[in-house]
């Protein structure tokens, strides 16, 4: 269906476009700005994380995920101080344990990492969990997104840490890192059942300690010396994150994991945006709906939708069609996008829309290929559905409209 969408919609899209672009531009006002929005549910978000998706790619995301007590705090901060070396902007997400009284984060990782925190090229933003399962606050996926588009190198997540149910964060990140220390007892065990199957590589921190190599070579026994076919053997790395020891080899395994596993999400886009191909609907362009659907409700087919948008100048029919609809486009006046296609070419099929399993991937193959497009992002339109067009040179002749899920 055609994105009818309201003024009021229209108008925030503009802003969050406009703070998108901002993102865009460095400006770390717009950047907290954003993440406070997305937090806090605020009117506006969802079209912020709309107009942020297109620039949301560049960054690594790294997890960082373990027991308390486990230094992972520390072993972030000495992170960072890599990755600010290598010349990478950093933004740092610490989800801390909600207060009962409050909702707020208890601890404050802008307290525990208040000098890198002065630098320019990091944003640290404290999150509390708020009662999230999985080590995870619920908003965390949206805020990485604005920190993305705001161009970030690196983003770095630090959890809660609440033992094994702590996997969600492998769904947000590109690389999850387990931070495990000697002395747990039994705790490796306990962990095979969850988090130790997510971990992408396996920090054993305060190695200095004794029992370091007991716990590197439970680490290689639970893991079986196997990838599963998977090309890529979660390492062990001994670090001592308050020298920093062992912080250089732990990033570059990172770094490594990293490029391997979105080279092969980029590959695995690109095969599955046409999963569930299938037509979505065809937009039909009428002088009159009342005389149209007649033909049409003779066949069978019923009307499941009818609506009037004003600023487009247009009523809409949606009829229903088996799996897919049929929409009646009546213009309310002729200067109008579908007034002046009737006056130039009469009525008949004004769009073909298809729909596809990931819209993004979707858009940037096309792109990326060639194809004449007329949309300039991937945008939302109505019922929260987000769709692109197709020009007609680029298709045959025919208007084409590719939609995906809300």
């Amino acid at each position: 269906m055609i994105a009818w969408v309201s003024e009021e919609a229209m108008t925030t899209s503009v802003s969050a476009r406009e703070m998108a672009d901002r993102l865009q531009r460095g400006d770390m006002r717009a950047l907290a700005r954003a993440v406070s929005m997305v937090e806090d549910g605020a009117d506006g978000m969802h079209e912020l994380l709309v107009a942020c998706q297109k620039n949301t790619g560049h960054s690594l995301r790294i997890g960082v995920t373990g027991a308390p007590g486990a230094g992972k705090s520390t072993l972030v901060d000495q992170m960072v101080r890599w990755l600010r070396q290598q010349g990478k902007t950093v933004a740092v997400v610490a989800v801390d344990p909600s207060s009962l009284f409050t909702g707020g984060a208890l601890l404050g990782d802008r307290i525990r990492m208040q000098e890198v925190a002065e630098d320019a090229g990091v944003f640290v933003r404290s999150m509390a969990s708020r009662g999230a399962r999985g080590g995870v606050a619920s908003a965390v996926a949206g805020v990485c997104d604005v920190m993305a588009a705001s161009g970030r190198d690196a983003i770095v997540i630090e959890t809660v840490g609440v033992g094994q149910d702590e996997v969600e964060v492998t769904r947000l990140t590109d690389v999850t890192v387990l931070v495990l220390v000697p002395g747990m007892g039994d705790d490796v065990q306990s962990l095979k059942a969850g988090v130790m199957e997510a971990a992408d590589v396996f920090a054993v921190n305060k190695s200095d300690r004794e029992g370091a190599e007991r716990v590197v070579a439970e680490i290689i026994a639970l893991q079986g010396l196997s990838d599963g076919g998977q090309g890529w053997v979660p390492p062990v790395v001994r670090t001592i994150a308050t020298t920093g020891e062992g912080v250089p080899e732990l990033m570059e395994v990172v770094t490594q994991c990293g490029e391997l596993k979105r080279a092969r999400r980029e590959i695995k886009d690109n095969k599955d945006w046409t999963r569930e191909l299938r037509l979505d609907h065809l937009g039909v362009a009428v002088k009159s709906i009342t005389s149209a659907r007649g033909f049409y409700e003779m066949l069978g087919m019923t009307v499941t939708h009818e609506e009037t948008v004003e600023h487009e100048q247009v009523r809409v029919a949606m009829l229903s069609m088996g799996e897919s609809r049929l929409e009646l486009l009546e213009p309310i006046v002729e200067d109008s996008v579908i007034g002046r296609f009737l006056a130039k070419r009469g009525e008949g099929l004004h769009h073909v829309a298809v729909k596809v399993a990931n819209v993004d991937a979707a858009y940037a193959r096309l792109k990326k290929n060639g194809v004449c497009l007329v949309s300039d992002e991937v945008r939302v339109g109505a019922g929260g559905h987000r769709y692109f067009f197709v020009h007609p040179t680029s298709t045959g002749g025919v208007l084409v409209e590719v939609v995906g899920e809300g």
